[in-house]
């Protein structure tokens, strides 16, 4: 009898979410088919392929030795709720780097360095680089995770650094560096504490929301933007603001590459004077301007210029621009959000 209820009781408890923690180091052996159960691999794209699965919701944690990793990675949609950790001082210790832009790929989407396709996708203390430099379109991250996030992370190139290309994503204390559309995609996505710096003269952002309905857009909020070569700790050799207004450019808010863009620059502090005090352009278009929306609430910094602003972007009371904060415009569907929070899921990153 008593061995009846404890297994009727089993039945109605939840089941434990069972999380997995592997390593990669490459200074381990390559695994192969039939040996899934390590829990050490010489390389990410390894320790994806063979690592063991989590049960019951978990998560698979990859923790990444310090070091340079030259190689592309793949997270299947199979393979839900990977979590990649650096296990360096800083982001700078682990970095994930390729080398191949659209001329040398065949198109702009299948340059990237990493592409990650499973929901609920993690990154934390890890650079990200596409180092194929100013060769037109190479693109380093392309997200199409839905709850995904990059917290303290670097995601690095020129143009079309990073895809956000589909679902809920969340950047949190994040470095985004790049010049022509370096942020472009039709993911719901916010930026928060995150500084965007550009390399080079062109468009912050290039959204692709294809219609009114769609729940997408950008967010950059509390956050910096810069020119690369102004920021305390620019690399020798990248350019400031003079650098890249001597370039015969300067630097765009956002443009849409669809119809129905949508970005919010909400407490951002635009921190350079390389900055069109336009903000925005149509695409050379006019009929993207009764469409698309774009918009800034409580802007500062040198790059702040609300009289000059386009005259069909749109300047957010605080109380308009609540709604696009984070924890409410990555909530989900009206019809039936499944109240995700990325601020909590992000507080529970190392």
């Amino acid at each position: 009898m008593l061995r009846l209820v404890l297994f009727l009781l089993a039945l109605t408890l939840p089941a434990l979410a069972a999380d997995v923690r592997v390593r990669v180091d490459p200074s381990a052996p390559p695994a192969a088919p039939g040996n899934e159960d390590r829990t050490t691999f010489p390389t990410i794209q390894n320790a994806l392929d063979h690592h063991p699965f989590a049960t019951d919701g978990g998560r698979v944690f990859i923790e990444i030795v310090p070091g340079t990793y030259h190689e592309r990675v793949i997270v299947t949609q199979n393979h839900a709720n990977i979590t990649l950790l650096g296990l360096g001082k800083s982001p700078s210790d682990v970095v994930i780097t390729n080398s191949l832009n659209a001329k040398q790929a065949g198109g702009t989407f299948f340059t990237e360095t990493v592409e990650i396709n499973g929901p609920g996708f993690q990154a934390d203390n890890i650079t990200f680089e596409n180092a194929a430099g100013n060769t037109g379109q190479a693109v380093a991250v392309a997200n199409r995770s839905d709850r995904s996030i990059f917290k303290r992370c670097i995601i690095r190139g020129n143009q079309d650094t990073l895809f956000a290309d589909f679902g809920r994503q969340y950047y949190l204390n994040d470095r985004i560096v790049g010049n022509v559309d370096f942020i472009f995609g039709n993911a719901a996505a916010v930026f928060d504490a995150t500084l965007i710096l550009s390399n080079g003269p062109g468009y912050i952002t290039a959204q692709s929301r294809t219609l009114p309905t769609q729940p997408t857009g950008f967010v950059i909020y509390d956050s910096m933007v810069m020119a690369e070569g102004d920021a305390d700790d620019a690399p020798a050799g990248a350019p400031d603001s003079k650098t890249i207004i001597a370039a015969h450019g300067k630097i765009g808010l956002g443009r849409p590459w669809r119809a129905y863009s949508r970005v919010v620059y909400i407490d951002t502090v635009l921190n350079t004077g390389a900055l069109d005090t336009a903000g925005w352009n149509n695409w050379g278009n006019p009929a993207n301007e009764s469409t698309a929306y774009y918009a800034e609430s409580n802007s500062t910094g040198p790059g702040a210029s609300p009289s000059t602003r386009v005259p069909w972007s749109h300047q957010l009371t605080p109380a308009e621009a609540r709604q696009y904060l984070p924890q409410t415009f990555l909530a989900g569907p009206k019809s039936g959000p499944d109240h995700w929070d990325p601020i909590a899921a992000a507080a529970k990153l190392p």
